[in-house]
C-alpha cells in the first residue's frame, strides 16, 4: 500500500503508461492519396476568430502545464488574440506543434470499484489552453470534411453532430424489438475495449486519417501533436515524474473523440449482424433460430476479433456479455478468441439497465433510487426550503436521473409510473408553503409539468426530430413500418 501523494501519483502514472501500445520507431503515414481530399478547406485562423474561442473559455477551468490560466487568456483576449493567431497560423503551415501544447497534466478520476486498483481510475489530460484553441480550430475543419463527405459511418453515434446515446439505444433496439415481435430468437453480444483511448496506435490512426480524406497539412499537424507526447500525475498538491505516451488519444483533449471515431471507422466493415456504436461501447446484434444464424452471429465475433489484432487493440473479454431474447432462444455459448462469453439477464446499456425480457421496471427502480438518494441529501444538507433555492437544485440534480434517455424506456406499467411521479410529489411538498396543497396545484404554483406531461412533451420533441429535423435520415428507417401500418 501507498499512502504518500507523490508515490501515489507515480504509481498511477506508471500504471496509466503501462497500458500503451508500443511505440513505433517512426510516426510516418503513407504518402498514397494525401494530396486528395481538402485541400481547398484551410482552418480559419484570424485575430478575430482566435479573440472569438478566447472570450468563451470558462474561466473556472485549470490550466496546463504551461500554467496559463483561462482567466488570465480571457481578460487579455483583446491583446493576444493578433500573436496567437501568428503562432497558430504558424504552427499549422509548418506542422510543428510546440513543446508545451504536448504534454499534460493527468487528474485520475475513480470510476466503481476498489480505490485501491489503479486500474479502476480513469486518466484525464489537462492540455494547455491555447493548444486547445488550436485544436479546436483544426477540430472545425475536420469535421466540416467527415460531415459532407459521409466519412464516419451511421453506425457510430459517439461524438457526432445530433446523435447521442438515447439515438443509439433507439436505433438499435427498434431492429431487436421488431425481431423479437415477429417470433425470432435474437441474441445481443455487448463488447468493451479494454483501455481503447489509451491503446490507438499512432502509425495505424495516420493511414486511417490518409485513407479518410484529410489533406497532407493536416495529417502533418495531427501527426506532430501526437508524437513526442509527454504525461504526469497530480494527486492534491503533487506529481509524479514525466512519462513519454507511446499511443492513444489524450482523454480531455479537443480532437481526441474525432480522431477515435476515425480509427475505430472500419470496424463494421464485412460485418453480416447489425452493429452500433457509441465511441468504444460496441453491441452486435443478430437473429438466432437456426444453427446458421447463430454460426454468423459467431463469424462475426471471429472478425472483430481480428480487427482488435490487426489495430493493436484489446477486448477485455471479462466485460464482454451476451444477451439471449426471445421464447424459443437456445442459449448459444459465443467465444471472443479462446474465451467463451458469459450469458446475461441484464446489461446496463449506455447508463439504462436492459433485461432479457425487454422489461423496463428493473431501470425504472434504478432511477428511482438514485434520484431518492439525491433528494434525500438535500433535504438532510439544505437548510433553506425556498423554491429559489429547492427548484434549482431538484431540477439540476434529481429530474436528469428520472429522464435520462427517457424516449427509450420511458415506464408503461402503473406502478412504475407512480413510482417516479413521486420523487416530483416528495419535492414539491418539501418547499415552504406548499406542504398542505395538492400536488396539481403545487405544479401550477411552480410553474411545472408532471413528469408523464413532461415525458409526452418529449415524445413529441422526439418524432419531430426524427420526422422533420436532425434525425430525418434515421426517421426514414424507423418510423417507415409503423407509418405503412396505418395507412
Amino acid at each position: 500500500m501507498v499512502t504518500g501523494d507523490r508515490e501515489k501519483a507515480e504509481l498511477l502514472n506508471a500504471f496509466f503508461a503501462s497500458v500503451f501500445s508500443q511505440k513505433e520507431s517512426h510516426l510516418q503515414p503513407q504518402q498514397h492519396g494525401m494530396d486528395e481530399g481538402l485541400g481547398e478547406i484551410q482552418p480559419q485562423i484570424g485575430k478575430q476568430v482566435v479573440q472569438e474561442h478566447l472570450a468563451t473559455l470558462n474561466e473556472f477551468k485549470s490550466p496546463g502545464p504551461d500554467q496559463l490560466h483561462p482567466r488570465v487568456l480571457k481578460e487579455l483576449a483583446e491583446v493576444i488574440s493578433e500573436p496567437l493567431a501568428i503562432i497558430f497560423e504558424s504552427s499549422w503551415k509548418t506542422g510543428e506543434v510546440p513543446a508545451d501544447w504536448r504534454r499534460a497534466n493527468v487528474v485520475p478520476i475513480f470510476k466503481k470499484g476498489k480505490k485501491n486498483d489503479p486500474n479502476n481510475y480513469r486518466p484525464v489530460s489537462l492540455t494547455s489552453i491555447p493548444g486547445k484553441i488550436l485544436e479546436k480550430i483544426i477540430k472545425e475543419v475536420v469535421c466540416k470534411h467527415l460531415e459532407s463527405n459521409a466519412v464516419i459511418a451511421n453506425s457510430q453515434h459517439g461524438f457526432t453532430k445530433n446523435k447521442s446515446c438515447q439515438t443509439n439505444l433507439i436505433s438499435f433496439f427498434d431492429r431487436v424489438t421488431s425481431w423479437v415481435d415477429t417470433g425470432n430468437a435474437v441474441d445481443v453480444a455487448y463488447l468493451d475495449f479494454s483501455k481503447a483511448f489509451d491503446k490507438v496506435p499512432h502509425d495505424l490512426l495516420a493511414n486511417k486519417l490518409v485513407k479518410g480524406g484529410l489533406d497532407k497539412t493536416t495529417v502533418r499537424w495531427i501527426c506532430n501533436w501526437l508524437s513526442e507526447q509527454t504525461q504526469r500525475v497530480l494527486t492534491n498538491a503533487s506529481s509524479s515524474s514525466w512519462k513519454e505516451v507511446t499511443s492513444g488519444v489524450p482523454q480531455g483533449s479537443v480532437l481526441g473523440p474525432v480522431l477515435f471515431n476515425i480509427f475505430i471507422n472500419d470496424l463494421d466493415e464485412g460485418l453480416e449482424g447489425t452493429i452500433i456504436e457509441f465511441a468504444d461501447d460496441t453491441k452486435l446484434g443478430g437473429i438466432a433460430n437456426t444453427l446458421e444464424d447463430r454460426s454468423r452471429i459467431q463469424n462475426n465475433l471471429d472478425r472483430l476479433e481480428r480487427w482488435a489484432e490487426t489495430n493493436k487493440m484489446k477486448f477485455n473479454r471479462d466485460k464482454c456479455k451476451i444477451l439471449h431474447f426471445g421464447r424459443k432462444n437456445g442459449m448459444q455459448r459465443y467465444r471472443m478468441g479462446d474465451a467463451w462469453l458469459d450469458s446475461s439477464v441484464c446489461e446496463k446499456d449506455l447508463g439504462v439497465l436492459v433485461d432479457n425480457k425487454l422489461n423496463m421496471s428493473q431501470q425504472c427502480d434504478a432511477a428511482a433510487k438514485k434520484a431518492n438518494g439525491i433528494l434525500a441529501c438535500i433535504n438532510r444538507g439544505i437548510a433553506s426550503r425556498s423554491r429559489e433555492v429547492m427548484l434549482p437544485l431538484y431540477s439540476a440534480l434529481v429530474r436528469p436521473h428520472l429522464e435520462y434517455c427517457i424516449q427509450f424506456w420511458a415506464p408503461q406499467l402503473k406502478g412504475d409510473v407512480d413510482k417516479l411521479e413521486s420523487i416530483q410529489r416528495r419535492a414539491t411538498k418539501m418547499i415552504k408553503g406548499l406542504e398542505n396543497k395538492p400536488y396539481e396545484e403545487r405544479l401550477k404554483e411552480l410553474g411545472m409539468f408532471s413528469l408523464q406531461k413532461r415525458r409526452l412533451r418529449g415524445d413529441m420533441i422526439a418524432i419531430y426530430k426524427y420526422v422533420r429535423g436532425s434525425h430525418r435520415e434515421e426517421g426514414a428507417s424507423l418510423l417507415i413500418c409503423s407509418l405503412q401500418t396505418r395507412t
